[in-house]
């Protein structure tokens, strides 16, 4: 059972979450002049650094480089051609990376920075990448900090937005909670703003309708391109990963630790687990012709749920690229299930039916122990 199957609350989905990714808005994060709001960061690193000590994993995805690279070169976001919003991406991300690396020093925490595109979240062996990096930065203790990769976006400078992004990120590390950190508390049935009848809406559940959709509305800033309509957007992708999500209020200081005391949000409910997710798209996937034939005992093991070894495979078929869907089959021709291949056939091929500790001499590098991890397998 997923751990935030009996939450009902946005106080017991962000105390009970093993793993989280939060977004801030760059609205948040930076003042009007460009200057970024120290105190705010600081009081939201503590957060971070409380949830880590209580053994939960974080993933920050930070909007904000745009207008702190503009505020360096002395330029107003107004009518910016892509090169130059690039530009100055490339000047304000490592100031604000700079700022994130200070302040979790502060707390004797360490800080990676990956920047992204959409094709890096869309491309199989991209998005494995991505993961394993994201994981391991996870495993030793490290707060991830993501952004898209605006230096080098070829369509116009969003991803959809931050908040997709980090929908697409929390489905790369199966977290359990997406934190929509915005100026405004969650959903409402209309917008509060110009509507004095709006109802504001504490749990959504049953996916995201189109009554749902109905409510957003279209609120822009001169340096933010998020609205409730692009959060909306951002609750299909992290729902459709089993992923909950919640939209809080992040104006105030320490606004994690407000939410864990019972501030006001919104939380949308997966309708599917994590698992279930998981496992009916890789059943669903598209398999090229590439197949892994088991042993009787590697057979076993998979259906118990454990990893795929390469000294499991008795024999390997077909063609196939690191980060294909590929079939996993029994001696007697049995068609098991699927999975995500880890290294390509030519790989699978010097590796299989050798043990693990072995695959760095063959192949002259590793990328673990597996050809196919136990998340990454669908079993019929």
């Amino acid at each position: 059972m997923d751990a935030l199957t009996a939450i009902a609350t946005a106080q017991g989905a962000i105390k009970e979450a093993p793993t989280l990714v939060v977004k801030v808005g760059s609205a948040l994060l930076v003042q009007e002049d460009g200057s970024i709001r120290r105190k705010w960061m600081a009081a939201l690193v503590d957060d971070i650094a409380d949830l880590v000590t209580a053994g939960q994993r974080v993933v920050l995805v930070s909007s904000g480089a745009i207008r702190v690279g503009l505020r360096l070169q002395g330029r107003e976001p107004t009518n910016l051609g892509l090169d130059e919003k690039q530009a100055a991406a490339a000047l304000g991300q490592i100031r604000l990376a700079e700022a994130y690396a200070d302040c979790f020093a502060e707390r004797d925490l360490r800080v990676g920075q990956i920047l992204v595109t959409q094709e890096d979240t869309e491309d199989r062996r991209r998005y494995l990448n991505a993961r394993a990096t994201l994981n391991r930065l996870l495993d030793w203790g490290t707060i991830p900090l993501v952004n898209e990769n605006d230096t080098v976006a070829t369509a116009e400078i969003r991803f959809g937005d931050n908040d997709r992004l980090a929908a697409r990120v929390g489905g790369m590390v199966g977290a359990d909670l997406l934190v929509l950190l915005s100026d405004i508390d969650g959903l409402y049935t209309a917008n509060p703003k110009t509507d004095p009848s709006a109802e504001h809406l504490p749990l959504i559940t049953g996916g995201i309708t189109p009554e749902v959709e109905a409510m957003a509305g279209v609120e822009n800033s001169a340096y933010s391109n998020g609205g409730m309509v692009t959060k909306l957007a951002a609750a299909k992708i992290a729902l459709g990963a089993g992923c909950a999500m919640l939209i809080a209020d992040g104006r105030s200081l320490n606004p994690l630790s407000a939410l864990r005391a019972g501030a006001k949000a919104s939380l949308f409910k997966p309708t599917v687990s994590q698992h279930s997710a998981r496992q009916a798209w890789l059943v669903g996937a598209l398999s090229g012709d590439g197949i892994l034939v088991l042993d009787d005992g590697a057979a076993t093991a998979v259906k118990k749920g454990k990893s795929l070894l390469p000294a499991g495979v008795a024999r390997v078929e077909g063609s196939f690229q690191r980060g294909d869907t590929v079939q996993l089959k029994g001696l007697d021709g049995c068609d098991i299930g699927r999975g995500i291949a880890i290294y390509d056939r030519r790989e699978a091929d010097v590796i299989a039916g050798k043990r693990s500790a072995d695959i760095a001499g063959l192949l002259g590098e590793t990328r673990g122990p597996n050809l196919i991890h136990a998340d990454d397998l669908a079993l019929f």
